[in-house]
């Protein structure tokens, strides 16, 4: 494994953990959204993750075997949650239904904090895996000086 794998590895981490943070962000904005131009409520958003393999598939005929299973991450979907919506009574609301209820979108706001404190740890973490790599690069060219 080159140092540049590494590198390649840590910025499919970033890379999928901004989508993730992007789609929390998206859901919490719109917690409250009674009307979307689809019509109806605001339907919470889910991404997921999956695994993708780092080289071409050019170079993965020239690497060891032991360089084969190295992996990255990738936003494999971004899927609607089918939660029902929550029937909250308010008579007064513009989008209140004849008996004053009003749908409104099923997104837990504890749910969405805790989806956003995971992304931005592992964001951290990925930061910190490329901020190694980059340090032992440095110091491997230091060796010669």
């Amino acid at each position: 494994m080159d140092f540049m794998t590494a590198f390649d590895i840590g910025s499919s981490a970033l890379s999928a953990e901004r989508k993730q943070l992007n789609v929390t962000a998206m859901n919490l904005a719109n917690a409250k959204t009674t009307r979307t131009p689809e019509g109806g409520p605001y339907r919470r958003k889910a991404v997921t993750l999956a695994t993708s393999p780092v080289d071409s598939p050019f170079s993965v005929h020239m690497k060891s075997a032991l360089d084969r299973e190295l992996k990255g991450v990738r936003v494999m979907d971004i899927t609607t949650d089918e939660r029902p919506f929550k029937e909250v009574y308010d008579p007064s609301h513009p989008d209140a239904n004849e008996e004053g209820y009003v749908l409104f979108p099923d997104i837990n706001v504890v749910e969405e904090m805790t989806n956003m404190m995971t992304s931005s740890r592992s964001y951290e973490a990925s930061v910190t895996s490329i901020e190694t790599v980059k340090n032992m690069f440095n110091k491997a060219l230091m060796l010669g000086t």
